[in-house]
């Protein structure tokens, strides 16, 4: 063992570290005010402005326009996802009680196989109802992506025209 004595800690700071951070960082500006017009992610879908009246007949001359200069699509994408869900929902619990149904139905003469095509349902139709939904939120979100390029793509043609 030695005789040397262990150096002396370093001197603290002259002010606490809470106050040190808080004199590093500004104070965070005030948010600006939310501007319609500035939103980057302005898709261009309509808002319900005006009369319901006028909302409800836009939506029908759309409806049977047969120039399809009106598309309708994203006006009733989330009704389409609604239903598909619902759909979906209904296949996930026919299937599921039909499948532990039908396992039960094999104990009397094979258990193996009534447990195995129970613990299938119990795990396939679940996955199965999940890629489901997957799939079907992919599609509506493609057609509406599509709807919106298209939509765009004619307003950019109607403003060149303008020019």
């Amino acid at each position: 063992m030695s005789d040397q004595t262990p150096p002396p800690p370093p001197p603290l700071p002259r002010t606490p570290a809470e106050e040190a951070a808080r004199a590093a960082v500004p104070a965070p500006a005030a948010a600006p005010a939310y501007d319609p017009a500035t939103d980057p992610d302005d898709t261009g879908v309509p808002t319900l402005a005006g009369d319901v009246d006028d909302i409800g007949r836009g939506f029908f001359r759309a409806l049977f326009d047969l120039s399809f200069k009106t598309f309708i699509t994203r006006r009733l994408a989330s009704v389409f996802y609604l239903a598909g869900l619902v759909v979906i929902a209904i296949g996930f619990v026919v299937y599921l009680v039909s499948g532990i149904t039908g396992g039960v139905r094999f104990f009397p003469g094979n258990v193996g196989a009534g447990i195995s095509l129970i613990v299938a349902t119990v795990i396939l139709v679940p996955l199965f109802a999940f890629l489901a939904v997957v799939v079907l939120r992919f599609v509506i979100e493609s057609v509406v992506a599509l709807i919106a390029i298209a939509e765009n793509t004619q307003q950019t043609a109607d403003n060149t025209e303008k020019s």
